[in-house]
């Protein structure tokens, strides 16, 4: 059955994986980006189920323009791909915005308040982006990478406080922790599955040391966007090779 998807920060990395499997399958995809011609040079062929929307994931009103079906305007859409993320510069030990996903996940809820007080219907599953390293409940690293994970603090501190801001909502979530992310699909490759609740802890263990943006596209795309969504359903899962 076609879908339709929000898609925030789908211009590059695991989002646009996800994306590209999701208009390749003909499901209806509305993509909020501040340049959308960068969009369009991605997609040539300017497919009729894209539409590119120009806009800032932090401005509540663009993203609510993402957040309506074009097929039904009285219902919201069906999924949430939230991929947003910021360049993170070694030499600094920062990103270029260091609150960049706190702020996106804020504009959004306020977004689905303002639809909801407007009448629109649904409840999206927001399949969220968010990374190992951040668990109160286990190490879900190697050893060997704890070195670049402490360097990775600020990014890392703003996933963990987006996650935070899921669990205390009442929206319906999933936050996908991938590890290291490399470049390069790997379609053969098994991906395991770690499987955390917020208030009852770890209930599958799986850590490893990379994956690559392709392959946590793909798995976003055929276990939450057209998989079946409950078993992962307010948790966060951990993927790795």
């Amino acid at each position: 059955m076609s879908k339709t998807i929000a898609f925030f920060g789908a211009t590059g990395g695991c989002g646009l994986s996800a994306l590209k499997l999701a208009v390749a399958n003909n499901h209806t995809c509305v993509a909020l980006c501040r340049n959308p011609d960068k969009l369009s040079t991605l997609f040539p062929s300017k497919p009729a189920n894209l539409a590119a929307i120009k806009g800032n994931a932090h401005d509540p009103e663009a993203v609510a323009s993402c957040l309506v079906n074009p097929a039904d305007p009285s219902r919201l859409v069906d999924i949430v791909c939230f991929t947003i993320g910021s360049v993170f510069s070694f030499a600094k030990l920062t990103t270029e915005d260091p609150n960049v996903c706190e702020k996106a996940m804020d504009a959004l809820f306020k977004a689905l308040d303002a639809l909801r007080q407007q009448g629109k219907t649904g409840r999206p599953l927001l399949a969220v982006i968010s990374t190992t390293g951040i668990s109160k409940f286990q190490r879900d690293v190697p050893i060997a990478f704890l070195p670049l994970y402490k360097a990775l603090h600020v990014p890392h501190e703003d996933k963990r406080i987006m996650e935070e801001k899921l669990q205390a909502g009442s929206e319906r979530w999933v936050a996908v922790r991938p590890s290291l992310l490399v470049d390069g699909a790997v379609p053969d490759r098994k991906i395991r599955v770690g499987v955390e609740d917020p208030v009852k802890g770890v209930e599958v263990k799986e850590f490893g040391y990379t994956i690559s943006r392709e392959d946590v596209g793909r798995w976003m795309y055929e276990n939450l966007i057209v998989g079946e969504t409950g078993r992962y359903e307010g948790k966060a899962v951990g993927i790795t090779w």
